[in-house]
């Protein structure tokens, strides 16, 4: 799976002004916001300047703020664009897959893999969106709740088959789960990241995961 796969899932309105639509604006904000991840990876969220962002996409420096208010905004669309894009993926993918466990291991091993040659996103997502707790907190929380709601619902599923171990709280499975995904992603995006290491840690995850969260009575 490709960059498009964490493309933005809907394309914002243009802003008419009394002008005919321009039917290039949509691939214009979706343009803005893979410069600003290339940007943002490279500088850094507080070093760059949003003249810097306009010029990695080539469009003029006011044509940022006819999609986004600034330069947190942009920031917080890369999340919430690519996030959703994730969730919808997920959900699509694994819908059809029978078995809690077959299922969890196969979401485990589409997250990560989906970041595979996509370095400057998982820098972007993992280390500049932590720089601004605020951000996070007011932005960031609900549509990252809908995702651990997801995978929470997963395990309650499971809990329920007798297959997931009932002492502990669904959700508490799902965030930590997310905590090791985003974790291995830490790493891999500041460190000396290798072709395939994240498709290979997957399935190590995925097994040190599940056989932690496994019932007694199934494993």
């Amino acid at each position: 799976m490709n960059e498009s796969a964490f493309s933005s899932a809907a394309a914002s309105k243009e802003p008419t002004r009394g002008r005919k639509k321009d039917k290039s604006l949509p691939d214009k904000r979706e343009r803005i916001l893979r410069a600003a991840i290339k940007v943002f990876a490279r500088k850094g969220f507080y070093a760059t300047r949003v003249s810097e962002i306009a010029k990695a996409a080539g469009v003029a420096d006011g044509t940022i703020y006819l999609y986004f208010k600034n330069k947190d905004d942009v920031l917080i669309r890369i999340f919430e664009d690519r996030l959703t894009k994730l969730l919808d993926y997920l959900q699509k993918e694994t819908a059809d897959i029978l078995g809690v466990e077959a299922r969890l291991r196969r979401i485990i091993e589409l997250q990560l893999g989906l970041l595979e040659g996509q370095r400057d996103l998982a820098e972007v997502i993992t280390v500049n969106l932590r720089q601004s707790s605020r951000l996070l907190k007011q932005y960031a929380a609900p549509l990252f709740n809908q995702y651990l709601e997801f995978i929470a619902s997963i395990f309650a599923k499971g809990q329920d088959e007798g297959v997931i171990r009932k002492d502990v709280h669904p959700f508490v499975l799902a965030r930590s789960l997310w905590g090791a995904l985003d974790g291995i992603a830490l790493t891999w995006a500041l460190g000396d990241a290798q072709p395939g290491s994240l498709n290979r840690a997957s399935t190590q995850i995925a097994s040190l995961f599940l056989d932690g969260s496994r019932a007694p009575s199934s494993r």
